[in-house]
């Protein structure tokens, strides 16, 4: 091989592309030298092409409309301009499926049959049928923790991947990987020097995640059924409104505390929205109390991201019931764009994490 110098002067260009429940998101980010610059992003909604939602539930698992999606994927590239062939797509954390075990102390050798003989004992479907990847979470041997290899197990049923497969070929995409969701807004969230434990949660249209990271490794990640959709359902059966009006108020009012004469007009989003996010609010606690009885640490931090993320009030509704720092999550806090685009960029940054995060994988290898 010949090494030419030239190559070092071209930039690394890949898209990163978040299928969701209602959207379709795309990033182009490149990388020269140590500086990561956005090329271009775009987005679209289903309910733009067609009358069903991207992505169904079947079978009991969640299968794509491939045809739809690599139409959409093409939209975008062909409204933004985007040339960049290689991606990374993202696979949601509902299906999947997570799980953390210890195993004895052994060398690198040894450790990809012991992880496989173990998942044959957790996975809960044959693993001929499922694709498995898999991290050393905690490998500390201090005299205070256990000398046992702490592993976080992921499993994606192959029907998904060959799914992902088809996409790319149909839109004339060179699939570079699939990423887990979780590990893609670890990557766009999670600065360098962060040192203590940091909870994303994700609110996204379908589910919510909670992810708490310690150190920059995934220490557990949990999805339950509460949603931004559901949020929006609430409040269109509690007004008797439809679903679009319903959406138009969460993201007007959301948890705000209204006066007298909008609560008389019917507008308290707030009182109808209350019992849904108290039940969200109380999965996140159990979760923080599980990972304090196993770690013995506190989170500090608290990163909201997904669409839901700008709801009014929410962030300091989570504030007062946590008594934490808590912030809107930001992906593009480290990567060049023009300024003209800030507030833009601010306003999209929590639906556009992972999306952000799956361009980012590729350009720090």
């Amino acid at each position: 091989m010949v090494w030419n110098p030239f190559q070092l002067l071209i930039p690394k260009k890949f898209l990163g592309i978040d299928i969701g429940t209602s959207f379709v998101k795309i990033v182009e980010i490149s990388k020269f030298g140590n500086r990561k610059k956005l090329e271009n992003y775009g987005e679209v909604e289903a309910t733009v092409l067609y009358e069903r939602p991207f992505r169904t539930f079947e079978k009991s698992t969640l299968l794509l409309s491939s045809q739809d999606i690599a139409k959409a994927i093409m939209a975008v590239k062909e409204e933004a301009k985007i040339k960049t062939l290689q991606v990374v797509f993202s696979i949601p954390d509902f299906s999947t499926f997570f799980t953390n075990f210890e195993l004895p102390a052994m060398g690198k050798e040894e450790l990809p049959e012991a992880v496989k003989y173990q998942a044959r004992q957790l996975v809960p479907v044959p693993l001929g049928e499922v694709t498995l990847d898999w991290q050393v979470i905690d490998n500390n041997f201090s005299k205070e923790k256990s000398p046992n290899l702490k592993i976080l197990l992921v499993a994606v049923p192959n029907e998904i991947i060959n799914q992902y497969q088809e996409i790319a070929r149909l839109s004339g995409l060179e699939l570079v990987a699939l990423e887990a969701e979780v590990f893609a807004l670890r990557r766009a969230l999670i600065k360098e020097d962060e040192r203590e434990p940091v909870a994303i949660i994700d609110i996204g249209a379908q589910s919510t995640t909670c992810n708490i990271v310690d150190k920059k490794s995934l220490k557990t990640s949990y999805s339950f059924d509460m949603s931004g959709n559901e949020l929006t359902e609430v409040i269109s059966k509690g007004l008797n409104i439809d679903y679009i009006q319903a959406e138009r108020l969460k993201k007007k009012y959301g948890m705000i505390s209204l006066g007298p004469q909008e609560r008389q007009a019917g507008q308290d989003i707030k009182q109808i929205l209350l019992p849904l996010i108290d039940l969200i609010l109380g999965e996140i606690e159990r979760i923080f109390n599980n990972f304090y009885q196993i770690e013995k640490k506190e989170i500090k931090k608290i990163i909201i991201g997904g669409g839901s993320a700008f709801i009014p009030g929410l962030k300091e509704y989570f504030s007062e019931k946590f008594d934490k720092e808590v912030e809107i999550a930001n992906p593009f806090l480290n990567i060049f764009y023009p300024p003209i685009l800030d507030k833009t960029l601010k306003e999209m940054g929590p639906s556009y994490a992972i999306a952000v995060g799956l361009a980012l994988r590729e350009l720090e290898y």
